[in-house]
Parts: C-alpha cells; sequence; structure tokens
C-alpha cells in the first residue's frame, strides 16, 4: 500500500528536527535550507506546522512535467528521476501547495520522496507530529483544514480578540 506523511501540526514544537533529518538523508550535509519538508510559522497564531509533499491521487506536478520525470516509487511517492529532469519548473508552478523546488545547485526538481519508505522527518520527530500512514485520499482532512483557516480569518476580519479566535 502506497504511503503518505500526516502532519498534526498541534503536537509541532517548531524543534526542526524534521528538517535537520531531511537534509541530511537528502543532501548528507545538516542544511534546513535543502530540506524537503518545511516548517511554517504561523506568527499570529504562536503555532507552528510543518509540510510536506502530500503525494496527491491527482499530481499535477507529474501531469504538468513534459519529460515525465516525476514517477511513482515503490511506496507510492511522486519521486523525481533527477536524470530526466531538464529543470524547467513547470512542476514548481503545477503544485498548489508550493511542496516542489528547484534545487540551485543542480537546476533540477526537489520533492518529499519518503525516503523509500522510511522518512527520516517521522523518525526524527520527538513529539511525533509527523507520522507514516497508509495513503488516503486527500479530500476529507484537507476541506477540514480548509475550513478551520476560513474561519480563523473571518475572525480576524471581524476583529476578534487572538484569544477567541480559532
Amino acid at each position: 500500500m502506497a504511503k503518505q506523511l500526516r502532519i498534526v501540526p498541534e503536537k509541532c514544537t517548531a524543534c526542526l528536527q524534521c528538517e535537520l533529518a531531511c537534509s541530511f538523508v537528502q543532501t548528507g550535509a545538516f542544511q534546513p535550507s535543502r530540506s524537503l519538508i518545511r516548517v511554517h510559522v504561523f506568527e499570529d497564531q504562536a503555532s507552528y506546522g510543518p509540510y510536506a509533499c502530500l503525494q496527491c491521487d491527482e499530481a499535477w506536478c507529474m501531469t504538468a512535467c513534459p519529460v515525465n520525470a516525476i514517477q511513482i516509487s515503490g511506496v507510492g511517492a511522486k519521486a523525481v528521476v533527477e536524470e530526466t529532469c531538464v529543470g524547467c519548473g513547470l512542476c514548481v508552478v503545477a503544485c498548489p501547495f508550493g511542496t516542489i523546488w528547484l534545487e540551485p545547485a543542480t537546476h533540477k526538481a526537489v520533492k518529499c520522496d519518503l525516503c523509500a519508505g522510511e522518512p527520516a522527518c517521522a523518525a526524527a520527530c520527538p513529539t511525533r507530529a509527523i507520522e507514516v500512514v497508509d495513503a488516503e485520499p486527500t479530500g476529507p482532512w484537507l476541506e477540514a483544514w480548509g475550513a478551520d483557516l476560513d474561519r480563523g480569518r473571518a475572525a480576524i476580519e471581524a476583529g476578534e480578540p487572538a484569544e477567541q479566535r480559532p
């Protein structure tokens, strides 16, 4: 069965262990700027949220690639075949979540490939904010997350104090 990462933002403490582990496994060096998972800081809510490729069922990055350099790996990850990638960046533009980048040194696309089924980020996370699970459709949880964001935005626009916001 295909795997994916499940992110539980409420458990994230922004320790950045996931970024360090990912960058080391992917590049051989501790360089969080080259990590394929990122931790976003929501300053207005004093919270954090790791984010990485969702391994979408309908992967727009794959569809956009003119040379078919993004293939489905044995663990179900949409993985970039570096030798095939021409660095055009269409996959970067196509990803609605911003989880695929062009590597500055190689000018090739890079994205989470689930570390061949054993994601280093999940193993390194001390609070288990990142879990490896069997893949499921992204719809239900993504819709709930979007609804939470909409409620928060509405509360901000209504001028609610921060402690009363969702």
